[in-house]
């Protein structure tokens, strides 16, 4: 009897070693595939998700979410957890530099949108910020998972280099493919009856590698889209997990409307390029969807993990980029000090609920709920590290915060709630400022004071109170102020920032603590 209860209990264990290991095997062997979403001028309100509190705490419609069509973003947010307090950079290159590299803007030193052709660091900017961008060696995520046997592929727009430098190319800063992406910071021309600039439109920002559309209908959203889909079923057929950024050009400038979608708009009394500017968004949005349905179509949708977000606030021509406009109830759009400035769009999601996936185990994410408190875009970068289990390289400091205590939609009391944004360049929607978000505060530095802080070096904002920034606090709250613009001055330091100065080629202009 023993003996039979002995065999019982062997064939027992081999029986579950025979059910454990080929799962064991396939954990091992299935890595996360990772997707990084980036629209290029899409800030939080453009769209039909609802991002931002309303007077009740909870995520609110405003106007413009009634404007803009994005079915697709609310089948992703449905999947998932979106931020209503995420934050990019005011323009786009050192928001992809931040992404890639998980350090913020004051660190790595790409301050400003790197102009193509020549520095563009402004008449009072510093000699020594990086317009030369990413180069061979840099430690980015794109690298580091490559080392760790992803296929890293870029399709659509890099604007991490100039021309002539390594950084212009993004097979140089870790992808093993690159389609579109170049020097360039917006395309020649959407149409590819133009080449997408090659054959008409501006010639010298032609989108490279898509000569195969030329003369056809096909719209650069979609050309983008169709390279994906083909890259990731690559990738899937070889059986390799992949790491795949798909940076829309849109919606950048130039608003040429997308022909697909300009029915839904003709009955707006919106201006013509706003109504052109909202079908940009709406054929990103199609993208977003034919990229989901292509996932699920290879059968890795539950092994897929989604990050979508913008690059900088929204450049939506509806007003003045200073007040309540192109990102209404919030002030401010694209290049400016205040919150529409730099709040993005941010959505995390796994395609398709899985609770057996070890990934999705290793980093739950709670359908359909929404995050309040603030992150910001270099997180991405220790997120994807935590989750595939990779180590940052030695030496390769690193500002973000993993996201995972945030994926669940609970906050995370021991996380703090700070942004530094660094922009000691000119011009733009403002001139050589500093914003340093500690908590509820905001202090805005102001190096060189104008017309848009209206001739002071300070300004401060209470977000709790008052989260679109219509009431200075510099003069009523000085102790506030004194301890803000302290906690400014340390971060610019730690990070070993660089400065505007006081004449072309003079001394660095450092903040002045009132």
């Amino acid at each position: 009897m023993s003996g039979m209860l002995s065999l019982s209990r062997r064939f027992g264990l081999a029986l579950l070693l025979v059910t454990w290991v080929p799962t064991l095997l396939l954990a091992a062997q299935s890595p996360p595939n990772i997707v990084v979403f980036l629209i290029d001028d899409m800030g939080v309100m453009d769209t039909s998700v609802p991002f931002l509190a309303g007077p009740a705490g909870t995520p609110a419609k405003y106007p413009l979410n009634n404007f803009y069509r994005t079915p697709n973003m609310e089948r992703l947010a449905a999947r998932g957890v979106r931020f209503g307090q995420f934050c990019a950079m005011s323009v786009c290159s050192p928001s992809r530099v931040s992404l890639l590299t998980g350090q913020n803007a004051a660190r790595h030193r790409v301050t400003n949108w790197i102009d193509p052709n020549g520095d563009n660091r402004g008449p009072n900017g510093p000699a020594d910020w990086n317009w030369a961008g990413l180069k061979p060696g840099d430690v980015t995520l794109p690298s580091v998972l490559r080392g760790a046997g992803y296929r890293t592929l870029h399709v659509g727009k890099g604007h991490m280099g100039p021309k002539g430098k390594p950084g212009a190319d993004p097979l140089n800063v870790g992808f093993d493919t690159n389609v579109g992406g170049g020097p360039i910071g917006q395309p020649g021309s959407y149409f590819a009856e133009h080449g997408y600039g090659k054959l008409a439109g501006i010639k010298a920002n032609a989108v490279p590698g898509l000569d195969k559309y030329h003369g056809t209908s096909t719209f650069l959203t979609d050309a983008l889209t169709l390279e994906a889909n083909r890259l990731v079923s690559e990738a899937v057929a070889e059986n390799k997990p992949f790491y795949l950024n798909l940076w829309h050009y849109a919606v950048h400038a130039p608003f040429q409307g997308d022909p697909r979608f300009e029915k839904n708009y003709g009955q707006s009394d919106r201006p013509k390029y706003a109504k052109a500017f909202a079908t940009l968004v709406e054929g990103m949005d199609k993208s977003l969807g034919d990229l989901m349905d292509h996932l699920e179509k290879l059968g890795v949708a539950d092994n897929t993990l989604v990050f979508f977000l913008g690059d900088n606030g929204s450049d939506a021509p509806l007003g003045d980029h200073q007040s309540v406009a192109c990102s209404a109830p919030l002030r401010g759009g694209k290049g400016s000090q205040y919150e529409g400035g730099t709040r993005v769009p941010f959505i995390a999601a796994w395609l398709k609920a899985n609770p057996d996936n070890p990934s999705q185990r290793a980093l739950p994410i709670t359908p359909g709920t929404w995050q309040r408190q603030q992150a910001a875009i270099q997180d991405l970068y220790p997120t994807v590290l935590e989750l595939t289990n990779i180590p940052n390289p030695k030496g390769h400091l690193v500002d973000g915060q993993s996201l995972k205590s945030l994926l669940g939609a609970e906050p995370d009391p021991a996380r703090a709630e700070r942004f530094l944004m660094h922009y000691p360049h000119a011009p733009h929607q403002c001139d050589y400022f500093t914003t340093w978000r500690d908590g509820d505060w905001k202090v805005i530095y102001h190096y060189l004071p104008g017309k848009s802080s209206g001739g002071s070096h300070y300004q401060l904002f209470n977000l709790k109170d008052d989260p679109f920034e219509q009431n200075d606090l510099a003069k009523a709250h000085p102790a506030e102020l004194k301890r803000l613009m302290a906690g400014l001055a340390a971060e610019l330091e730690s990070h070993r920032a660089t400065y505007p100065v006081d004449q072309p080629g003079g001394k660095p202009l450092k903040p002045m603590i009132p």
